[in-house]
């Protein structure tokens, strides 16, 4: 009795199997081009944009950078704006800021690809269990068809076949995820890498400023002391001339 209500669900599940196939790979499809889409419209040169950066902040032009990064769409240009709202406050800042700001976007930038990931890996195994669900029903129908029946074995052949449709479309549906998984992910590496390339242009301004700066200092703070040096002298000096003078004078 068991037996025959398992039957029963596997004749069910091997059609069933196959329609959710189809619509995960609907599905899948509708990510791949919504991720497509969505790194098209964020793309960035990074070397036009470098050197863009670079001379505006040698100019000390801190405006014209945060206007150029406005101008652009992409993710980079959004998180390297919000770590130049800091730049006065200092590298430390600045460096924590590009921090916070890339892990608060990961979750744009890395979206869709839990499914894909997903998908991809398992998409083969639901076709197996659709096939095997396939075979015992396929089994079942050889078992009630008549010893030497041409029809009931063709049957039963045909049955074989529709249930290895099952397994060839998932290993269909988890290539395309597979590809698109490995592509994005990298999309979402170089956004990263990219983020952190500009960000050390960041910080390397600042460090120049501060460079110059202690440079200027030592410089201000060495011609102080030459010139107390050179107070002093003029006071010896005079103290020397009159010292001869006040000996005449005795």
């Amino acid at each position: 009795m068991l037996l025959n209500k398992l039957v029963f669900v596997a004749q069910l599940g091997a059609s069933v199997v196959l329609y959710v196939l189809i619509a995960l790979s609907v599905l899948s499809i509708g990510v791949i081009f919504e991720r497509w889409w969505y790194f098209r419209r964020r793309r960035l040169d990074v070397a036009r944009t470098s050197d863009a950066l670079e001379t505006a902040l040698e100019a000390g032009d801190l405006e014209a950078a945060t206007a150029m990064l406005k101008k652009s769409k992409s993710i980079e240009a959004e998180i390297l704006g919000e770590a130049l709202g800091w730049y006065r406050s200092g590298a430390g800042a600045v460096e924590q800021i590009l921090s916070k700001a890339i892990k608060q976007r990961r979750k744009g930038f890395e979206g869709g690809l839990l499914f894909l990931g997903t998908l991809g890996n398992n998409a083969p195994f639901i076709g197996l269990f659709g096939t095997v669900l396939g075979i015992v029903t396929a089994f079942r129908e050889l078992g009630n068809t008549q010893a030497g029946s041409s029809s009931g074995m063709g049957n039963v052949m045909g049955g074989i076949a529709e249930a290895l449709v099952a397994t060839a479309i998932g290993i269909l549906v988890a290539l395309p995820a597979v590809i698109a998984y490995n592509v994005f992910q990298k999309k979402a590496v170089e956004v990263e890498d990219n983020a952190g390339a500009l960000g050390n242009i960041v910080l390397a301004s600042l460090a120049s400023e501060s460079a110059a700066g202690q440079t200027a200092g030592a410089r201000s703070h060495g011609g102080a002391r030459k010139a107390s040096d050179a107070s002093r002298d003029e006071k010896v000096q005079a103290e020397s001339r009159r010292a001869p003078a006040n000996s005449v004078e005795a």
